[in-house]
């Protein structure tokens, strides 16, 4: 029977005057009649029941006698005219927006237009001579399925509970569900590329080792691939393009083979293989964070499939511009829009499903300044908007993570550092400045002394605090770390669009040779700058976020856009992993962990707060003196130094730590007074694991790029001196 946590929309299971059946409940504001069509096991029609004008945009019946499993599609009427936004075709099969599941063949869904058109991977017509479709497309159509919304809900219940973890001990770890476990030699054959492999002790134990927190997974939302896509024989490896925001995509399930469902008992199974998956990473500590794509749908441009939301009515599930041609703030032909109250709740119900009925800890925003748009300020960004504090003050979503990709394509659309209090944001101010400091590009010391300290300059303002800027060298779009350090430009031929695609502006360096080299002077010019990179990511303030091969070394051949690569380019080549590198990220993570001052949670003043205190942090230039201005603004001088004097959460200080970024050159650093432990030195592949460093006193040797920490007790805590001799 229905749950009073599931979602208001959609089939749901109850009781009504003494019978059990289903009720129906559907939004489509400017329809004139909805009509949903039943399904019996091998496809064939078997019933259909028009619904009730229930007021609002609402349509709704109760229909006796059917039970969880129930196959269903919907058909709407209404009138035709695209230049006023209507698209109704009552021969299109749709799907429901708020349907808990899905059986059927998704694979060329990009081909089911709602228009006439002779090839639909090759339009030709404007998109207002549009004319609709007379062919009904029911055999082409994946059906919905009722399900027993309580049973899943207390499934969900029954999935360890996430795992308690500090806000400044987070690592997360960005991934792909079957890139990462595709190749990996320690996973049965059936389990690779999928949720179950994914929930395999072998790859429990690598992220385990590593320190990861938590696992933020690409989209896991049943997605199709785009029709330029199908054009090339190419697919939409990365998920963007979503077609039901409540299914798990079963192209990452084993129990399916990674094929869709055929009936409802193979969907319910890659629910449950999916719940498996979250309960297996709790269980060793682990969260699980998905990317959600909510700016647009997997309809794309007018062009595109008239598959749910645009047969229901464009006008209201889309944010609309002139002559019925939505807007186009994401860049994937349509954006939607959230100001709509009906499109935020389904928005809203699709995050908690998730949360209750799946076990997920949080989720990760794909061009979230896109959600924050408001159609009564003529979609401008409001980091108050409706939808973003809806999301903070629900008492289902308050308490997860929630992180923002803050930007998008439209008019004011890079918004880093603009998302209210509470949320994470990514922040590529840090990715560009950390990039341009190692590998040459125009940088200053002032500039990645800001980016170190969680950015300050776009993350101070309105009580927030330094965790909310999560720190990234590299994502799933553009280069990788080897690629960063191994290509200056990008190469996407394989995408099929002559190398047009992609982002040009990746700031990364070759060593003197484009692509793979066997020069051991290139090849060890480009280690130096991965540790170095790697290291200041985990020494730097902030959140830390890594990218899934970066720990092994794993190329994509400078492929900086891989989205339609579902290949070796991308699954991670476990076989040729860089095993010392490995060694090197997990030594970095667990000297964060150690070291409170690595993963401070406030700001920084970089002054005293009582006469016999230490600042909490001081720079100093290679002499062991502060900078001035001019060496802040120095564009030459590649080397700096900072003093961090801070404690465990607000306790008093037991070391101070001195953190060295050298970007390459003979010199020395005048160290401040007396002996120094060291504990990281990223061009010797350096992570002490203990207390016992080496010891320095007076002066540190610099020659190539490196970054290192140095340790030194304060007066009256634990004993750190060298031993004598």
């Amino acid at each position: 029977m229905t749950h009073p946590a599931a979602p208001a929309l959609g089939a749901h299971l109850v009781r009504q005057n003494g019978a059990d059946g289903v009720r129906f409940a559907v939004w489509a504001p400017e329809a004139t009649a909805v009509t949903v069509q039943l399904f019996g096991p091998d496809r064939e029609v078997t019933g259909s029941v028009p619904l009730d004008a229930a007021g609002d945009g609402l349509w709704s019946c109760f229909v006796p006698g059917l039970s969880a499993g129930q196959a269903y599609g919907l058909r709407a009427h209404g009138p035709w005219n695209p230049d006023a936004g209507h698209r109704f075709n009552p021969a299109r099969l749709l799907l429901d927006p708020w349907a808990l599941g899905l059986a059927g063949d998704t694979a060329r869904l990009a081909l089911q237009v709602g228009h006439a058109v002779a090839d639909p991977l090759k339009p030709q017509q404007h998109w207002a001579q549009h004319q609709p479709e007379p062919a009904d497309n029911a055999g082409a159509m994946p059906r919905c399925l009722v399900v027993d919304a309580a049973a899943e809900l207390a499934a969900g219940a029954a999935i360890t509970p996430r795992p308690a973890i500090a806000p400044a001990r987070l690592v997360l770890y960005e991934a792909h569900v079957k890139a990462l476990t595709r190749l990996h030699p320690d996973l049965p054959a059936a389990q690779r590329g999928t949720y179950a492999g994914l929930a395999h002790p072998a790859v429990r134990n690598h992220l385990h080792r590593l320190g990861v927190t938590t696992v933020c997974l690409l989209p896991v939302h049943a997605h199709i691939s785009e029709r330029h896509l199908l054009a090339r024989g190419l697919s939409n490896h990365w998920g963007y393009n979503t077609l039901n925001a409540f299914v798990p995509d079963a192209g990452y399930a084993a129990c399916t083979a990674g094929r869709d469902p055929v009936d409802a008992a193979e969907a319910q199974a890659v629910r449950d293989e999916f719940r498996a998956m979250v309960d297996a990473l709790h269980r060793d500590g682990i969260e699980v964070v998905l990317d959600v794509v909510f700016n647009h749908t997997a309809e794309s441009d007018l062009d595109g499939p008239t598959l749910s939301w645009r047969g229901l009515g464009q006008n209201h599930w889309y944010a609309m511009g002139e002559h019925g041609v939505p807007h186009n703030f994401s860049g994937c032909g349509n954006s939607l829009n959230v100001s709509e109250p009906r499109v935020a709740q389904w928005v809203m119900d699709s995050l908690r499903w998730w949360v209750q009925a799946f076990g997920v800890d949080g989720f990760r925003f794909d061009l979230a300044v896109s959600l924050g748009r408001v159609a009564a300020q003529g979609h401008a960004f409001d980091r108050h908007a409706p939808l973003l504090t809806a999301m903070q003050q629900d008492p289902v979503l308050r308490s997860v993570r929630l992180i923002a990709e803050p930007w998008d394509i439209g008019p004011g659309g890079h918004r880093t550092g603009g998302f209210a209090p509470g949320w994470l944001e990514w922040n590529d101010a840090f990715r560009d400045g950390v990039r341009a400091f190692w590998l040459g590009h125009p940088a200053t010391r002032g500039e990645l002394a800001t980016r170190v300290c969680a950015s300050s300059d776009k993350f101070r303002h309105s009580a927030r605090h330094p965790l909310a800027s999560v720190n990234l060298l590299t994502a799933h779009d553009g280069f990788n770390l080897a690629d960063l350090t191994a290509y200056v430009h990008k190469h996407n031929e394989a995408n099929g669009e002559g190398n047009r695609d992609g982002h040009g502006h990746n700031l990364g360096a070759n060593g003197g040779a484009e692509g793979p080299s066997d020069d051991p002077a290139v090849r060890h010019r480009r280690d130096l700058w991965r540790r170095a990179l790697l290291a200041t990511l985990f020494c730097a303030q902030g959140t830390p976020q890594l990218l899934a091969g970066d720990e092994i070394g794993h190329s994509q051949r400078g492929n900086n856009n891989a989205y339609c690569q579902d290949n070796a380019l991308t699954w991670l080549d476990w076989s040729r992993a860089d095993h010392a590198l490995n060694d090197f990220v997990a030594g970095l993570v667990a000297l964060r962990h150690r070291l409170p001052g690595l993963r401070h949670a406030r700001w920084f003043e970089g002054r005293l707060r009582h006469p016999e205190a230490a600042a909490d942090i001081a720079w100093l230039d290679l002499d062991g003196q502060p900078l001035t201005e001019a060496a802040w603004q120095s564009p030459v001088h590649r080397s700096l130094a900072a003093a961090l004097t801070v404690g465990e959460s607000g306790e008093p200080a037991a070391h101070t730590l001195l953190l060295v970024w050298h970007a390459g050159g003979d010199g020395q650093l005048r160290l401040p007074p007396g002996h120094w432990s060291l504990r990281l030195d990223s061009a010797r592949a350096l992570v002490v694991s203990g207390d016992d460093g080496q010891w320095f006193e007076d002066r540190l040797p610099l020659g190539e790029p490196t970054v290192c920490v140095l340790v030194q007790a304060l007066h009256g805590k634990a004993d750190e001196t060298p031993a004598a001799s």
